[in-house]
């Protein structure tokens, strides 16, 4: 079980990282490397949040 702290880190720095993609696929298109780097960054911090 992941204590709060972690767990409120994690969620927070996930919104972060999804509005920045968001963001960024919105200004240079959902296939840009620089999108597609930070879709592989939020899996991973998806992953991590739901280990």
């Amino acid at each position: 079980m992941k204590n709060g702290l972690l767990e409120n880190t994690l969620k927070h720095e996930i919104e972060m990282k999804r509005k920045f993609m968001y963001e960024k696929a919105i200004d240079l298109g959902f296939t840009h490397p620089q999108v597609v780097s930070c879709s592989q960054e939020l899996d991973k911090l998806l992953n991590k949040y739901l280990a």
